[in-house]
Order: structure tokens, then C-alpha cells, then sequence
């Protein structure tokens, strides 16, 4: 069994407290930026350090169910008020750290992966909480930092020097709608306008699905042309590196298909000053690929064919914190949902807790699991393969644009399960 470190865990933040909070009692209207440091080493120590505190102007997320979670993610951060002990903010995120431990290099390579989280600003000190969890749901590791509002050394970001933006879409205002910013990477100065044609097509085809099709009044897009050195970006498998803002590339864990960015701060400095909450890359790139994690950031290869279906299916994961539906029999990652376990992806299960997923959507005569010579019948179902495993993990329906690039829409399940977010987000 892995050693499992514990940082600072000092007293828990009371959770069943502070019931009738109010934002305007406890917040600013300003953001905090907190930027930490996730590190693992080989013999099993996991780490959470704090790298950074800064301010950011305006706060475009909710101002309501401040201390609810929609969905668990693989990491939290609790705000707590240090003079009640009242929690009083709670988000849940997932980072490309939780995917690496899982690789080969973990079990050799110490290393420390850079996140970033965005939480209100308090009128008073805050104590803290991030928490880092496994497969199994269990805590990791756990580091509480304190947080004084008039801190000098918080430092001042977004009041200018303002990355050049402009609305793609605009549905609401910031204070209620959803904001998604979309960033260029690998686009020069001079391929600007590509950029902002590319991100019109990125925000017409995630508004052609359902949820978001008849939810557009609650979101906002803002394109946001963050310049690069080069054109481009980085192939390893082909040896080509390029200069670009937020040195994406390929082959991330070795997948050549998988294309990400380490650098988190480097992405949210150039949103500084711009409101937003979910965030979505564009590459400059005829490359098939890309990767979304759940609310960290979507990134895209914006050249290839498949742009329109492959954004939105991303857009499912960052957004929606969706699990993918396909599977390939022998996946190398066929054991990243342990069977005894429910994961907390809500288009997923291994059927511990199948009543908290999709079962109420399911018709009375629907056999679990469903044969797949049954789809027609059952549109809503519980087919055996997902989450990259052939077996043991069931996903809602035979095809999904979770499964592949050709699904037409999301599945019931997973529209109902991202129709609840968004109400969750705008809704009081």
C-alpha cells in the first residue's frame, strides 16, 4: 500500500454551518486566484503546495449554493471563514496530475504539476482547504494555507495590459451567466482573424447540441487572442517544437493523440482582467487531437476535420466533468475505475451506487445490463463498456458524443446530467 502524505491538515471547515450565507456578506466582488503545485514522488508521497495568491478584478462565478458541489472531481478547495470556522465556498476540479500517477513515469520520476483555482474574494481572513483524491475517492493529500484579504504580497492582476478580446456570444450578464473564455494557441498576430473565425465555429457547434442549445441565454463566450511566438504547435512525434503561449503539444503521457498544457499559470494570466469560468484552447493545428478536464480547460486542435464534434465532446469533459464512453478491449488504462467503486462521472457507473446516475431515466422493462442488440428499444440503457474498460463499467447508451465523432447528440443521460449543472450554476 502507498504511503499516503498528509500536509497541514489542522481543524476541518464546518460544513453544516453558515446555511443562510449571503456572497455580498462574505465576499468581495473580486476573484482570488489560488495557484498551487502538485507533486508525487516514486516511494508514494502526494503533495499540495501553495505557489501563488493573486487578485483578479470582478468574480464571474456563482453567487448562489456557495457551499454545494455538483459534482465531486478529483480535488476540492473549501473557503472557510477563519472566525466562524463556516464554510462558505466549495469548488471540485480534476487535473492532468491525477491522470499521470497512474502512468509509468510516476513510479520512477518525481514530479510537480502546476493549478490553478479561482474562488471569490473574502471580506475577511479565510482558512483554506485543498484536497487531493484517488480513484477510490480517498483523500490523498490535504494542505490548508490561511488567506488575509489585506495581505500586501496578494498581487494585483487584470488591471492592465488586458489580453485584446472580444464576445463571440454574449447571453447575460457575468454576474449570472456562464462565462467561457476561448484562448488562441499557436496563432501569430497576424493569424488573428483565423483565430476568431475558428472560435465562432468552436461556439456554433457547442450550441448546436442540447443542453446548451436551449440554455444559450445563460452563457457567454469571449474569444481571447493571446499571441504566439510561432505558428503552430508542438508534435513531439515529428520532432517539431514550437514557440506558442501556452506550450501545448502532443503526446502528452505518450497518447499521440493527446494534446494538453502544463502551464496553468501561463493560461490564466492571459484571461487576467477578463471575466470567466470555464475556459476553452484553441491549437492552431491540422493535427487530430485534443483533451478536456473537468473544470480546468478544453484544448482543441482547431485545423483538423473533425474540429466541430471533437471541441464539443471536450467541452463535455471540461464543462460537464463527463466521463468517456468508449473502450477498447486490452486499453492499457482499463483499470482506471476500480469495479467496486461508483465513479463520480455522471455518464459512467460500475453499478455500486447506480441510483445516483441515470437509473430514473431507465423504462421498467429495461434489462441491466442491456444487450446491444437492444439499442433501438433503449435509447436509455445500461451498456457494458466505458470509461476505457470492456468491462465491469456501463455507460447510458449504445452511442454518445462521449463514445464517438459521429454520435448526432449527447445522450439522455448525459444532457439531463449537464442541463442540472447548468440550473445549478444560474438558478438560485
Amino acid at each position: 500500500m502507498k504511503r499516503i502524505k498528509l500536509l497541514a491538515i489542522g481543524m476541518l471547515c464546518v460544513s453544516a454551518m453558515a446555511q443562510g450565507q449571503d456572497y455580498d456578506h462574505y465576499f468581495q466582488d473580486k476573484t482570488l486566484r489560488l495557484d498551487y503545485i502538485l507533486g508525487a514522488t516514486p516511494n508514494g508521497d502526494r503533495t499540495v503546495l501553495l505557489d501563488a495568491q493573486s487578485s483578479l478584478p470582478g468574480w464571474a462565478g456563482r453567487r448562489h449554493h456557495l457551499k454545494e458541489l455538483p459534482l465531486a472531481g478529483n480535488g476540492s478547495v473549501t473557503v472557510c471563514d477563519e472566525a466562524t470556522g463556516d464554510t462558505i465556498y466549495r469548488t471540485s476540479f480534476s487535473s492532468l496530475y491525477n491522470e499521470w500517477l497512474s502512468t509509468d513515469e510516476a513510479t520512477t520520476t518525481p514530479k510537480g504539476f502546476e493549478h490553478t483555482v479561482l474562488v471569490p474574494y473574502p471580506k475577511a481572513p479565510a482558512l483554506i482547504d485543498i484536497d487531493l483524491y484517488n480513484s477510490r475517492h480517498e483523500s490523498m493529500a490535504r494542505m490548508r494555507h490561511r488567506m488575509d484579504p489585506a495581505d500586501i504580497l496578494i498581487s494585483k492582476k487584470g488591471e492592465k495590459d488586458v489580453t485584446p478580446h472580444k464576445y463571440i456570444h454574449k447571453g447575460g450578464d457575468p454576474n449570472k451567466a456562464i462565462d467561457v473564455a476561448i484562448l488562441a494557441e499557436g496563432y501569430t498576430t497576424a493569424e488573428m482573424d483565423s483565430f476568431y473565425r475558428d472560435a465562432e465555429i468552436a461556439v456554433k457547434s457547442i450550441l448546436d447540441y442540447e443542453p446548451f442549445k436551449s440554455h444559450a441565454g445563460d452563457f457567454n463566450f469571449v474569444a481571447v487572442a493571446s499571441p504566439s511566438a510561432e505558428s503552430g504547435v508542438s508534435v513531439p512525434r515529428l520532432g517539431d517544437w514550437k514557440s506558442t503561449a501556452f506550450s501545448s503539444h502532443f503526446s502528452t503521457f505518450y497518447s499521440d493523440r493527446y494534446l494538453t498544457s502544463l502551464h496553468l499559470k501561463d493560461i490564466h494570466n492571459a484571461l487576467a482582467g477578463i471575466p470567466y469560468e470555464h475556459i476553452i484552447i484553441l491549437a492552431n493545428t491540422p493535427e487530430y487531437g485534443g483533451g478536456g478536464i473537468y473544470n480546468s480547460y478544453t484544448l482543441t486542435a482547431a485545423g483538423h476535420k473533425m474540429f466541430k464534434p471533437v471541441v464539443v465532446h471536450e467541452f463535455g469533459h471540461s464543462f460537464g466533468g463527463l466521463g468517456d464512453e468508449y473502450f477498447y478491449e486490452g486499453d492499457v488504462m482499463d483499470d482506471s475505475y476500480p469495479k467496486d467503486v461508483e465513479p463520480w462521472e455522471p455518464n459512467i457507473t460500475t453499478l455500486v451506487d447506480f441510483d445516483s446516475k441515470w437509473k430514473n431515466l431507465l423504462p421498467k422493462d429495461c434489462p441491466i445490463p442491456t444487450p446491444v442488440s437492444e439499442a433501438a428499444k433503449y435509447p436509455v440503457g445500461v451498456y457494458e463498456g466505458g470509461g476505457y474498460s470492456f468491462h465491469g463499467v456501463f455507460r447510458p447508451a449504445d452511442d454518445c458524443r462521449m463514445r464517438t465523432n459521429t454520435a448526432p447528440a449527447f445522450c439522455p443521460a448525459c444532457q439531463k446530467a449537464m442541463d442540472n449543472l447548468i440550473n445549478f450554476y444560474v438558478n438560485e
